[in-house]
Formats: structure tokens, sequence, C-alpha cells
């Protein structure tokens, strides 16, 4: 790859590669994490932007394929020559993409992806300011005793998210006494999980784990509730928008607890909680969709964390020196204090990875609560 290809467009503007699925079934997903992104890059433009140079943010739409993926990746370093990628969303998305960076040696921050296989895959150019399944599983342990999980069973879907959260849970849950029953999948695109949830209906567990984006989510618990299905629901993975599914599920939704990893209606209890008001204001004064931002702070992570790599980077922002400068990077984000770790190894191959926060909410009077 020649330099040129790899740096930036011209002397007064870095590009930034922004890989996600705005169309298809979980576009709803990718257009917030997009309009987060935009937000930290409009703040950091109106601020003069990075070392003197404006960034700008050239967006490829992954549909939701992993095949797409990994060719918007290609496209966005060999045309666009972007020298960092935000993206993919699902895990099966930046699985899909990742080779792609260790061919051409450009590093991409992920944002949303939680299967532990991303990290552990050798691949040095993967920034992850998610947490994994099993950063997730592991936060959850102090909650078990006081929902009082006795025997769970699991719905997930059937993908490399979906498979990663049902492993990562019943490893926690069983090394702490609870049952672990059926483990059941349902694709990506069914919207009819009845069969599922039927024979589900049928177990002694008191809890039922799921792991599913929100469009989904929404008919699964309208379909649980026309079963008379009566059982703790707890959902995994970050990605529910509870005041989505207050929107949509209505009554469905009464009662069920999700893990997410920012509380836009408590942003006193953020990690960061002025800078998450503000992201909030700013959220609401562009008239946004307030569900969305339980994932649209991940863009805005996301591209705070580039822009922090990038002010130390001297001369020409080159893929080489973005990832040197991703290892030194420290900020706070709206998850929390941004600095990265090793994972899947301490050789060269080792990608990085940022401990964030988890938070457990509950659907209550149709209002959404933390859960204590």
């Amino acid at each position: 790859m020649s330099f040129s290809m790899l740096g930036a467009a011209n002397a007064d503007t870095v590009k930034i590669g922004v890989n996600q699925p705005l169309t298809g079934p979980i576009a709803a997903s990718g257009n917030y994490v997009l309009e987060g992104a935009k937000i930290a890059a409009d703040e950091i433009n109106a601020a003069g932007g990075v070392n003197g140079n404006k960034i700008e943010l050239v967006v490829e739409d992954n549909k939701g394929n992993p095949t797409e993926s990994a060719n918007v990746t290609e496209k966005l370093i060999v045309r666009d020559k972007v020298p960092v990628i935000l993206g993919a969303w699902g895990s099966t998305l930046t699985l899909a993409a990742m080779p792609k960076l260790m061919e051409y040696k450009v590093p991409m921050v992920v944002e949303t992806s939680s299967s532990v296989k991303i990290t552990k895959s050798g691949n040095p150019y993967v920034f992850r300011i998610a947490p994994t399944s099993a950063i997730e599983a592991d936060n959850f342990v102090e909650m078990i005793e006081p929902l009082g999980i006795k025997k769970a069973d699991m719905l997930v879907v059937n993908n490399d998210w979906g498979r990663g959260a049902a492993a990562e849970f019943r490893r926690v849950l069983e090394a702490n006494g609870v049952e672990v029953g059926k483990e059941l999948i349902m694709d990506a695109a069914a919207q009819d999980m009845t069969s599922q949830l039927s024979e589900l209906k049928g177990t002694d567990a008191d809890t039922l784990f799921v792991t599913t984006a929100v469009e989904q989510l929404t008919l699964l618990l309208k379909q649980a509730q026309s079963l008379g299905m009566d059982r703790q629901i707890i959902t995994t993975g970050g990605s529910q928008n509870p005041d989505q599914l207050i929107d949509h599920a209505g009554s469905a939704a009464e009662g069920s607890k999700h893990l997410l990893f920012f509380t836009p209606w408590v942003p006193e209890e953020a990690a960061n909680p002025e800078m998450a008001k503000a992201f909030i204001a700013e959220w609401e004064k562009r008239g946004l969709n307030k569900a969305g931002l339980t994932e649209s702070f991940r863009g805005y992570d996301g591209i705070k964390t580039i822009a922090a790599a990038l002010k130390k980077v001297e001369g020409e922002p080159t893929a080489e020196k973005i990832t040197k400068a991703l290892w030194e990077v420290e900020l706070p984000g709206l998850n929390g204090n941004i600095k990265f770790r090793k994972d899947g190894g301490d050789g060269a191959k080792a990608s990085a990875q940022y401990d964030a926060n988890t938070y457990l909410v509950e659907i209550k009077d149709g209002k959404v609560v933390m859960v204590q």
C-alpha cells in the first residue's frame, strides 16, 4: 500500500471511515450509531478539528450483511483512502471485516460488537470500546442473588453475538449455582418465535435470558405475552432501546430487564455525568428519537477515541501511526474512561479491549428505572 493511500485526503481534512448497517433489519441501530458519530465529529470540528485538520466521516452501508461488511471495509480503505475506521455494529459484521483490516493494516475502533472471538483472533488492528459478552456476564454476577435466579433458559439470535452471549452467561450462571436449562436459537430475520417460546413456557425456569436486536425483541415480547408466559425476562448485549420497546411493545415490555452500557434516563449515574447531559441535550436539540440514545453513544465515544489518537499523531496521519496512537489514548467517554488493554495475548498480534461499564434497567409502569 502506498503512503498516499493510507494518509489523509488532503492537508486540512482527515477521513474516518464508518461501516454501519444503515439499511436492512438492524438499520435503526446502525443509524443511531451514525448520528452519535456525527455529533462527535461536529463537536470536534467546531472546536478547530484535530491538529488543525477537520475530520470527515466517510460512511458506508454494510446492510447488515457480512459479505457487504467486508466489501465496504475494503472500499473505504482502497477507494476512499481512510486511515482508520469505526465499525461495524454486529459481531458477525465485524468478524467479516477483520481480514481486510489485517490485509491493509488499517485500525478499526469497534463500537458495539461483543463476541469474544473478535479480540481473541490475533488481529492487532481491532480496538474495541464495547464490553465483550464475557465482561458483561462477569459484571452480572452481583445481580444473580438479588434477582432470585435459580434456573434459567436462553433464547438467542443465531449468530456470533447471540451464541457467544449464551456461552458466556451459561459459564457465569453455572459457576454461581444457577441451573441452566434449555438454550434455543432464532434466525436474525425471524418474525415468529412462538415455537421457541412455547417450548420454553413448558419449563420450570424462573428466568429467560434473551439476546437479539430491538426489532426482533419487540416481536418476541408481544408473542411471549400472547402465550401467557410468566417469568423474568432479561436481555443482554446493550442494544435493546427500552424506550423503543415501551413505544412499540407496550404492556408486553412491562417488567422486562435489560443490560445496557449507557443510561440516558439517569445521566447522573454515567461515568462522566456532565458529558452525558451535554450529549443528551444535543441529541434532543437535533430532534432525534430518544430511543436511539442507548445506541448512539457508541458512535460518539468511537469518534472521540479516534480523535484522541489523531491528536497524538505527528505529521501525516497514516494508519500505522494511528494504530500506535490508539494504544496511548486515555479519555473520558459516555461509558467510562477509555483506555485499552491487550486481549488475546501479550504479543504483537494482541487486540485492544476497553473494560466498559454495564447497567441493569427495568421497564416499570411504562418507565425505565435503574435496578439497584
